[in-house]
């Protein structure tokens, strides 16, 4: 009987954090757009990219010769 007045006591104060915690981070914005990051993922943004500056992204990088490039 004894461990109902101590487990009581605690499980009121952690969800009293918990409540808390929740309530920081709502008016914190941790909750206003969940869906669009997981959608970025599946949209390309090459789309809007022209070839030219497709080009210059790419060598930027060093990955690939464009066609502007000298062949030997």
């Amino acid at each position: 009987m004894s461990v109902i007045l101590i487990m009581i006591p605690a499980a009121l104060v952690l969800a009293g954090l918990g409540l808390a915690a929740f309530i920081i981070a709502a008016k914190s914005g941790q909750f206003d757009d969940l869906d669009t990051p997981a959608l970025r993922a599946v949209f390309d943004d090459d789309d809007d990219i022209t070839p030219l500056q497709n080009e210059q992204r790419v060598t930027e990088k060093g990955n690939a010769k464009t066609t502007t490039d000298k062949q030997d």
